[in-house]
């Protein structure tokens, strides 16, 4: 059959969007396959039309819960019930009675934490995995923009599935992050590559300067009144997004909520699903929120704080306007903001007592029968930190007579190689935000696209009709009330 027919029969679509069939007959062909699709460039299809044709599940590696979820309720709105995600929500009994039916499945996603339990992976070695896939495949890179250690095993882990074909796939990455993927992942000498565009033209680009918060804040008031919706407002801190929503509430802006990594699961991933289906029109966010997100219309992007990568920024930004349709995103940028994306990288990192303290505390216990949450609270770290320290300090023998300070000084000079990476990102943003040239070919050039653009409502260099993006008003009380009780056992299967 055709692939054509299969896209057709399958997702009800008449043609393939730029590049998707190459990548699919490359991936049926047996290749390894890295493809760097801008978001909402239709990655998902690359790997769930093979599952048509390929003899054996599909393993997605995917990086949140909530993507996770989204992903699988998308495939199953479309009519397809073969597909299972092993997370963490799934009851342990239920757990150990699916993982004996592997095989039975066409798509099969798992985060990479669970593919470090023993009995997961043994099941996933009997079930005759067809394709290896990597969603968000930037985060197994040490120079990506969302590095996470869990996701530098699964070169290994495909190996003990027997090196099934791979696709890697990512939405932004530099020439060498790519490399960096193929090279984590194992990948043959005759894998194939391929790279889209990072333009989005239907996109509109400005950064606003002011001087002082508050009249950022009036801004935001300004813009979430009058812009044609629905938005997303990204912020660097937990407390701004709850800030900000207090404050458009109390102006009269509804049907706005805030969402950030604090939040209880259940909590998280009902935002998300309402801003979904139009009972949310603005969500303020950390970077938490976004990720697989798969709503069409979003027409604005603010960023009340930049972040510290562009790498980052394109992705946040691609969110919108995935319909084709214009859509804008405003960076709002005040006199003191330059500090505040150095503070929350470092943050990242343990501080050196705090590492000394780690490594007298591994070398001291058996670390398999300790906690997170022991470790944590013993040495004052946070979960992300403890990772990034559990990562390297995991190089060295079991045995608890391992040189302490070779250790320390080891994992220090990995976070000081690591502060380096993100202070010259961080660098590259900040002269990107000052450029004195089109805003297109400053995050092109950084790309090694080197492209020319001719875009109407280009940028704030080239100039932007800002009534174009106007129209809703969301000085409105909602028009419907919410029914939590419902949609969180609709969300989470409850009852089939």
């Amino acid at each position: 059959m055709k692939l054509e027919d299969l896209l057709l029969q399958h997702f009800n679509h008449q043609s393939f969007r730029p590049l998707q069939k190459e990548i699919i007959e490359d991936v049926v062909l047996g290749h390894d396959v890295v493809a760097m699709l801008a978001t909402g460039g239709g990655k998902s299809l690359c790997y769930q039309l093979p599952g048509y044709l390929l003899d054996g599940p599909i393993l997605i590696v995917s990086p949140l819960l909530s993507l996770m979820e989204d992903q699988v309720q998308q495939i199953r709105l479309r009519g397809e019930k073969s597909v299972l995600a092993l997370n963490s929500t799934l009851p342990f009994k239920k757990r150990h009675l699916l993982l004996h039916q592997l095989n039975k499945y066409r798509y099969l996603y798992a985060s990479p934490e669970i593919l470090q339990i023993d009995y997961v992976l043994n099941a996933l070695k009997h079930a005759n995995i067809s394709l290896f896939v990597v969603d968000e495949a930037h985060c197994i890179s040490q120079w990506g923009h969302d590095f996470r250690t869990d996701y530098s095993k699964l070169g290994e882990i495909r190996k003990q599935l027997g090196t099934p074909p791979c696709l890697a796939l990512t939405a932004t990455a530099t020439a060498e992050v790519l490399t960096d993927i193929k090279t984590s992942l194992h990948f043959s000498t005759s894998s194939k590559e391929y790279i889209s565009s990072i333009d989005r033209p239907n996109i509109a680009i400005s950064i606003e300067k002011v001087e002082f918060i508050d009249e950022k804040v009036d801004r935001v008031l300004q813009l979430a009144s009058t812009l044609k919706g629905p938005g997303l407002i990204y912020c660097s801190s937990r407390k701004w997004t709850e800030k900000l929503v207090h404050i458009l509430q109390k102006k009269g802006v509804q049907d706005v909520a805030f969402y950030h990594g604090g939040m209880e699961q259940e909590q998280r991933i009902l935002i998300q699903q309402q801003f979904l289906y139009e009972q949310l029109k603005i969500v303020c966010c950390t970077n938490a929120f976004g990720m697989g997100v798969d709503k069409s219309n979003i027409r604005f992007v603010i960023h009340f704080h930049f972040p510290s990568q562009i790498e980052s920024y394109v992705q946040e930004i691609g969110r919108a306007g995935r319909d084709g349709e214009p859509s804008i995103a405003i960076t709002l940028l005040a006199s003191n903001d330059y500090n505040m994306p150095r503070a929350l990288f470092e943050s990242e990192f343990p501080t050196y007592q705090q590492l000394c303290d780690v490594v007298r505390f591994w070398s001291s216990v058996n670390t398999k029968k300790v906690s997170v949450e022991d470790i944590t609270s013993q040495c004052g770290l946070t979960e992300v930190q403890w990772r990034f320290a559990q990562f390297h300090l995991q190089q060295f023998p079991l045995e608890m007579n391992s040189d302490q300070e070779e250790m320390i000084a080891a994992v220090w000079n990995e976070i000081e190689k690591r502060l380096v990476v993100k202070q010259k990102k961080l660098a590259a943003m900040t002269d990107w935000i000052n450029t004195k040239q089109c805003r297109r070919i400053g995050i092109s050039n950084y790309f090694n696209e080197n492209r020319t653009f001719k875009h109407s409502n280009c940028c704030d260099y080239c100039g932007l009709n800002y009534r174009l993006f106007e129209g809703n008003n969301y000085m409105l009380q909602s028009s419907a009330p919410i029914q939590w009780e419902k949609q969180l056992k609709a969300i989470f299967h409850q009852g089939e």
